[in-house]
């Protein structure tokens, strides 16, 4: 990965242990990230700030909670809108890409 990445790499309490770099993409742009970690952090460290456009007003929205809460990260993976990119973990070949809005509702077919 760049040396540029915005990410903790030492901590007094905390470990981090090694993972597989992956590659997936934003909006269309080849990115490298650790598999399994949330999309979000993985956006944040490659200086990724928006996440999301709200509905009404259009205004930017981003890594806002981190629990999976509130639905400032809101994004489209692999096609299927309404994900929340700070709980959904990273995988190698992933397309993720800004949503506008709400995305459709998705109905179970079973």
């Amino acid at each position: 990965m760049e040396s540029s990445e915005i990410r903790i790499k030492q901590h007094p309490i905390l470990d981090f242990p090694e993972r597989r770099k992956v590659r997936f993409y934003w909006e269309g742009k080849e990115l490298l990230g650790y598999e399994g970690e949330p999309v979000a952090s993985a956006l944040h460290a490659a200086g990724i700030k928006v996440l999301h456009k709200s509905m009404k007003e259009g205004r930017s929205r981003g890594f806002f909670c981190a629990i999976g809460n509130c639905s400032s990260c809101l994004v489209i993976v692999d096609g299927v809108p309404n994900v929340r990119a700070c709980t959904e973990k990273l995988r190698a070949g992933m397309r993720v890409e800004m949503q506008k809005g709400v995305g459709p509702a998705l109905i179970s077919k079973e």
